[in-house]
């Protein structure tokens, strides 16, 4: 679910998409912190929520035969996170060409600490979800994604 910003946190952009996370057991690795894989998970389903928030849903592109998957991801931990901690994280799209790609920015602060702990910048591309070969964005895509890029 999305919440307001906090205004005490600094945000690394303008008007983030937000969402909090709760760090429970299934999240913790053996080092007793958040798993790496959990990371990538949350940054997936923040993706799709901003997305969906934005309008677009997995329909749309099934309709369109056109889907944005990932081309690379830079992740960055800054601290650990542990059991009950509870995340504010925030993605924005950074830059849409309009034409095959788009980048994300995330960032996930942990409020207690008043700490950014983690931070990825994501590319995805345009692709034919039949061939899965790089496709020009559709209409649809190209105007929500550019509208919504903070180009910073």
């Amino acid at each position: 679910m999305s919440q307001p910003c906090e205004t005490t946190v600094s945000w690394l952009l303008p008007s983030p998409f937000v969402q909090t996370w709760k760090i429970e057991p299934q999240h913790i690795d053996h080092y007793n912190h958040v798993n790496n894989v959990a990371y990538l998970s949350r940054l997936e389903s923040l993706a799709w929520a901003h997305s969906n928030h934005l309008g677009l849903k997995f329909a749309d592109y099934q309709d369109v035969g056109k889907g944005m998957v990932i081309r690379r991801h830079e992740l960055d931990y800054l601290q650990p996170s542990h059991l009950n901690d509870e995340l504010l994280c925030a993605t924005w799209i950074k830059q849409c060409d309009g034409k095959i790609t788009l980048t994300r920015q995330f960032q996930f602060v942990c409020p207690r600490r008043n700490k950014t702990v983690f931070q990825a910048r994501t590319q995805f591309v345009c692709v034919n979800m039949q061939t899965g070969a790089p496709a020009r964005m559709p209409a649809l895509f190209r105007d929500i994604y550019t509208t919504a890029a903070v180009n910073a």
